[in-house]
């Protein structure tokens, strides 16, 4: 019968490892920091113990880091940012989980789950996106003024031509007034002279 002299117990709770901050890379070459959040367990003793020898749950930890990191890279690498960023990313954690824990089975370890906690752009990119839609909107302020600049001169143009032809009818209507003849019921009526004899008789001849 073998003499057992030490005896090394191992959590057999479900276990949490919170990943480093990672850049990936997507499809569209869009880079993103992530971080992200693992659940697992272990469940062969045996092998655990062959894998991590002394270094217990800390070793494991560092262990499963890089398998759940490059299963992320992996994953996020093969689909543009704008997957990565959308709110529906069960498939894509799914996909991460069944990478990590076929990698994680030589540890002894089983993977629960893997969840992406954050996904956002590095600062650097962040201040050049905000760059550039700040850009965006003040072009698009600029195309607004001068279409409405360009829509005030035709106003203004069409006033203009409005005044010239109004003032060009006046002035039509007041040169055709003067030359046009008064009508004859309004001349005056020609004086008639004619020799009236006197009533006192002429005198004797």
């Amino acid at each position: 019968m073998p003499f057992i002299d030490q005896v090394i117990r191992y959590d057999a709770r479900i276990l949490g490892l919170l990943t480093r901050p990672m850049e990936v890379t997507p499809l569209d070459d869009r880079r993103l920091m992530v971080d992200a959040f693992a659940r697992w367990q272990i469940v062969d003793v045996a092998r655990f113990r062959r894998a991590i020898t002394n270094g217990g749950i800390d070793a494991a930890q560092s262990r499963l880091d890089p398998i759940i990191t490059n299963a992320i890279r992996q994953v996020l690498g093969s689909v543009p940012s704008t997957t990565v960023l959308s709110n529906d990313r069960t498939g894509l954690m799914n996909q991460i989980r069944d990478i990590a824990r076929t990698e994680a089975e030589e540890l002894g370890v089983r993977i629960i789950d893997v969840r992406l906690t954050r996904t956002d752009l590095p600062e650097q990119n962040l201040n050049a996106t905000y760059a550039r839609m700040r850009a965006e909107r003040e072009r698009e302020a600029a195309d607004e003024i001068a279409r409405g600049g360009e829509a005030a001169q035709r106003v203004r143009a069409a006033a203009d031509r409005t005044v010239v032809e109004l003032t060009s009818r006046r002035a039509n209507a007041r040169k055709w007034c003067a030359v046009k003849p008064m009508p004859a019921a309004t001349r005056s009526m020609p004086t008639l002279s004619a020799a009236i004899p006197s009533s006192s008789p002429s005198p004797a001849r």
